[in-house]
């Protein structure tokens, strides 16, 4: 079943217990509510969860909105965020994959002077 069908993962998620305000916060505040994220054992869901939906508030599966705008941007080609957080072979899934906050921002910028450097060159 896929992710966004199944619901049950909220209810194992680290911040179940959470006040949700505590979650749609801003600024320096949403590095502090990240860190509840990568203690939890359905982040990826959540974080897929967000992505297919286009969720546009809150930290989600360890991702600011800001985050996961960038990701969207990046890989418009994606229409299963579950599956493709489980199985791509891509270092920006490393990245998301690993226990500790993700650098999104500066890995999609850093590809970006890549692809216009290499359009310079070419």
């Amino acid at each position: 079943m896929p992710v966004d069908d199944d619901q049950t993962w909220a209810s194992r998620a680290a911040c179940a217990g959470c006040e949700p305000d505590r979650l749609f916060v801003q600024g320096a505040a949403q590095r502090e509510v990240r860190e509840l994220c990568f203690s939890c054992p359905v982040r990826l869901d959540c974080l897929a969860d967000a992505l297919t939906s286009h969720t546009a508030f809150g930290v989600w599966g360890g991702l600011t909105e800001r985050e996961r705008r960038a990701v969207l941007r990046q890989y418009p080609h994606v229409t299963n965020w579950a599956e493709w957080l489980r199985e791509a072979d891509d270092e920006l899934v490393d990245e998301l994959q690993a226990d500790r906050p993700p650098r999104v921002i500066a890995r999609m910028r850093a590809q970006q002077r890549a692809r216009l450097e290499e359009a310079r060159t070419a």
